[in-house]
């Protein structure tokens, strides 16, 4: 009797030690998991501040463009005979070219005259972002057109870009050229925080995958597409060939 029950307090012994083991254990996994979401926190509150306190660097100026019957992201007669979409990365340098140098021909020639209307959509080569920079300045764009801004801020952005992923379109920057064009400043940086646009932003991505967009700057006119930053002579031959085609005298 003796032996079963020293055996018996042994197996218990056993027992309690394998449930203290045990929650030993839960407890160290969970103080790793709790260290391990405190450090994550602290990098995203540590990376939010650095790009709060980026340096601003030069900020370029912009001669504002006038364009015609804007609506958000679109300029021109939403019903004219040609419908011309871009799809550009506002880090992309050929967007940059394009849209210093061919898009203002655009406007003033087709645009203005009736002829064209016109659409912006971010975009990224293959419908992905150069860097996390493009996202936040199409977001900062749709946030500036939610202000009647947008192609102000398309402006601004491609006049002050000087490449990839190297800061110039930091959070710190976005809000310094949306107070350059004088926008409310409490409503634009609300609106980034809470991401306003982003399902806007992703339903661009998908319109362009679904139309098998590439590279950048890649256009749509008429559903015809037409790739890369080609030289306004080439742009006047497509959009005056979809004019003819549509039955307008180019």
């Amino acid at each position: 009797m003796g032996n079963k029950v020293e055996s018996k307090s042994k197996k218990q012994i056993v027992k309690e030690q394998r449930i203290k083991r045990q929650k030993r254990q839960r407890l160290i996994t969970l103080v790793a998991i709790v260290v391990v979401v405190l450090v994550m926190v602290g990098l995203l509150i540590y990376q939010n501040i650095q790009a709060a306190n980026a340096p601003l660097g030069n900020i370029v100026q912009i001669t504002t463009i006038a364009r015609p019957q804007v609506n958000f992201n679109t300029t021109g007669d939403p019903n004219a005979p040609v419908h011309m979409i871009g799809f550009s990365d506002f880090q992309c340098p050929y967007c940059g070219q394009y849209a210093k140098t061919t898009e203002p021909l655009i406007i003033e020639n087709y645009v203005k005259t009736g002829k064209v209307f016109y659409e912006f959509i971010p975009y990224g080569p293959g419908g992905m972002a150069i860097g996390s920079e493009s996202v936040d300045a199409a977001l900062a764009a749709f946030c500036a057109g939610d202000q009647g801004k947008f192609w102000e801020y398309h402006d601004i952005l491609y006049a002050n870009q000087t490449g990839e992923n190297v800061g110039d379109f930091t959070i710190n920057r976005l809000n310094a050229f949306a107070q350059a064009l004088g926008l409310d400043m409490d409503q634009f940086k609300s609106c980034m925080q809470q991401k306003k646009f982003q399902e806007k932003y992703l339903a661009g991505i998908e319109q362009g995958k679904n139309n098998n967009i590439g590279g950048t700057p890649s256009f749509l006119i008429n559903g015809k597409l037409i790739e890369g930053a080609l030289p306004y002579e080439e742009f006047k031959k497509e959009l005056d060939a979809a004019l003819e085609a549509a039955g307008v005298t180019p």
